[in-house]
C-alpha cells in the first residue's frame, strides 16, 4: 500500500488549479472527460510519480459539492496503490465495507470506499496494470524529470473526532499493522508514507493535510507569498489544507 494520488475538492477549480501550478512549478495538467459521470470536472497534476487532482462540482447533489457545503474547499479523497486488488476486495467484503464505485479495466481496477465504513474521507484502492502505470494521469503522461521527479507525497493527515479509533479502523480496512501512537497523533504506516489521525478539535473530520517532500521548500514559500497564500510554520495553506514541507532527502 502506497500514496499514488491526493484529491482536493473546489468550487473555483479554475482559479486553484492556477494557483497549485504556480506555487508546485508543475506542467499542465489532465482534465479527465470520465469524472463528468460524478457530475464533476477536473485537474490532474504530475507530481513525480504520484498525482495531485482537483475536482470541482458542476451539478447538483455531487459528493463532492455536498462536501464543499459542509467544510468548504479542501481535502477530498485518498488513492492508494495495491499489488493484490483480489486480497483486498475479499477483506473488504469480510469486513463489510460498502463500495460506493468500482471499475475493472485491462490497465487498472479500482474501488472507491464508503467514507461511512472507513471514516474521515474517500479511499480508494487501485492496482494499475503494469504497476508504474496509472489511467487517471491521462495518456501517455510522462514522469517529471530532475528535480521534479524526486518530490512526492509522504503522508497525509485527517482530523478526527476519536483520533485512535479512527487510525484503528484505516489500518484494518487497508489490511496493515495496528495503527501506533506518536505523539499526540495515531499513525498507520504506508510504504515509504503513512497516514496520520489527529483530533478535529472541534472542527469537521476529514483530510486536513498533506506532507510533501520537495526540492527547494524555501521556493514553495516564496512563490506562495507571491501568490498571497497564508504561511506556516512548516508550509503552506491551499484550498483549506495544510501543506507540510520537507527537503527531499
Amino acid at each position: 500500500m502506497r500514496i499514488r494520488q491526493i484529491v482536493f475538492a473546489a468550487r473555483d477549480l479554475e482559479h486553484w488549479q492556477r494557483q497549485l501550478q504556480a506555487l508546485a512549478a508543475l506542467g499542465h495538467p489532465y482534465r479527465d472527460p470520465g469524472v463528468a459521470d460524478f457530475g464533476l470536472s477536473n485537474a490532474v497534476f504530475a507530481f513525480g510519480q504520484q498525482f495531485i487532482e482537483i475536482v470541482s462540482p458542476q451539478q447538483a447533489g455531487t459528493t463532492a459539492g455536498r462536501q464543499l457545503d459542509r467544510r468548504g474547499d479542501g481535502g477530498y479523497m485518498l488513492i492508494v496503490q495495491t499489488d493484490d486488488f483480489d486480497a483486498n476486495r475479499s477483506r473488504l467484503a469480510q469486513l463489510g465495507v460498502r463500495t460506493v464505485w468500482s471499475i475493472e479495466l485491462p490497465d487498472i481496477r479500482a474501488m472507491h470506499l464508503h467514507p461511512k465504513d472507513v471514516g474521515g474521507a474517500i479511499l480508494s484502492i487501485d492496482q494499475p496494470t503494469p504497476p508504474g502505470s496509472w489511467r487517471w494521469g491521462g495518456p501517455g503522461w510522462p514522469e517529471s524529470l530532475g528535480a521534479r521527479q524526486a518530490q512526492r507525497v509522504v503522508a497525509a493527515t485527517l482530523h478526527a473526532n476519536d483520533p485512535a479509533a479512527m487510525a484503528a479502523r484505516w489500518a484494518e480496512v487497508l489490511g496493515l499493522a495496528p495503527a501506533r501512537r506518536d505523539g499526540t497523533a495515531w499513525q498507520v504506516d504506508l510504504l515509504d508514507g503513512w497516514v496520520r489521525f489527529v483530533d478535529a478539535e472541534g472542527q469537521h473530520e476529514g483530510l486536513s493535510g498533506f506532507t510533501l517532500e520537495v526540492s527547494d521548500p524555501a521556493a514553495w514559500r516564496r512563490r506562495a507569498e507571491s501568490l498571497g497564500l497564508p504561511a506556516t510554520a512548516d508550509g503552506v495553506r491551499l484550498m483549506g489544507t495544510t501543506l507540510e514541507l520537507r527537503s527531499v532527502g
